[in-house]
């Protein structure tokens, strides 16, 4: 596919993943949400790590209201169950770390987009909005999924029914991102991250994806079965057996991933 809408740049095993319709805060349109599904599945079967982030001043601001045509004849159904869906259950199945490096504004479906993402990383002059009721709808793209399970449902109602914007500060501190980082190391930082986890057991980070993210469904012996299972997946890879012998080494662990 050839990408009109986002950048898409593969370095030393990290896909970076930039969205790149600056002048409307890179609203998401039908274009972006198909060429973002592509490029999320192209990663998952390319890369060792996976950087979203925006161009420009924002992060993503969310669905593009000029591109949904006549008020009357939208189907909110549709286009969330055919064209958001898809995207978010794409990034929850990856089986390597997405990150999410939320530069700027991060509102309504643009907020939904990044907090569906493994870890998040946030410059400090960034923030995070349920923008929703403002214009007459409640949270979508997962809002209502990550929300509670993050924040709790008190924190959860308010900033969906106030519509306020939190603070990327407040959202670390609150813990519904990983971290806020000043803005002149922002870049630095993330790539650092990034790069981390390019170099790091990807056999083990996609079995931990999964333990985590299943473990929202699972009771406790489901849960502990399903660790032992994929723990045992993990103890059968070159990267486990380069851990230890690393760790009596004493040196550095050189993992391949495989």
């Amino acid at each position: 596919m050839q990408y009109e809408t986002l950048h898409y740049d593969l370095t030393d095993g990290v896909a970076l993943i930039t969205l790149a319709r600056p002048d409307v805060m890179n609203a998401l349109n039908a274009q972006m949400r198909a060429e973002l599904l592509h490029a999320v599945k192209r990663a998952s079967g390319e890369a060792r790590a996976v950087v979203l982030t925006g161009e420009g001043r924002a992060f993503c601001a969310g669905q593009d209201l000029g591109d949904t045509g006549n008020l009357n004849n939208i189907n909110l159904e549709r286009l969330l169950r055919d064209e958001y869906t898809p995207i978010l259950l794409a990034i929850a199945d990856c089986p390597v770390p997405v990150i999410a490096a939320v530069n700027g504004v991060a509102a309504g479906a643009g907020a939904n987009l990044a907090l569906a993402c493994d870890v998040v990383i946030a410059t400090e002059s960034a923030s995070f909005m349920q923008a929703f009721s403002r214009i007459g709808l409640m949270p979508d793209a997962g809002g209502t999924y990550v929300l509670p399970r993050k924040l709790g449902l008190a924190r959860a109602m308010g900033l969906a029914l106030f519509a306020d914007k939190l603070a990327a500060r407040d959202a670390a501190d609150q813990g519904l991102i990983w971290e806020a980082v000043a803005d002149d190391a922002f870049e630095d930082h993330w790539r650092a991250r990034a790069d981390h986890l390019a170099s790091g057991p990807t056999q083990a980070f996609s079995r931990i994806k999964q333990a985590m993210r299943q473990s929202l469904a699972n009771g406790m012996e489901e849960q502990l079965m399903l660790e032992a299972r994929l723990q045992g997946e993990c103890g059968r890879t070159r990267d486990f057996r380069e851990g230890v012998v690393a760790f009596l080494d004493k040196r550095p662990a050189k993992f391949e991933g495989r």
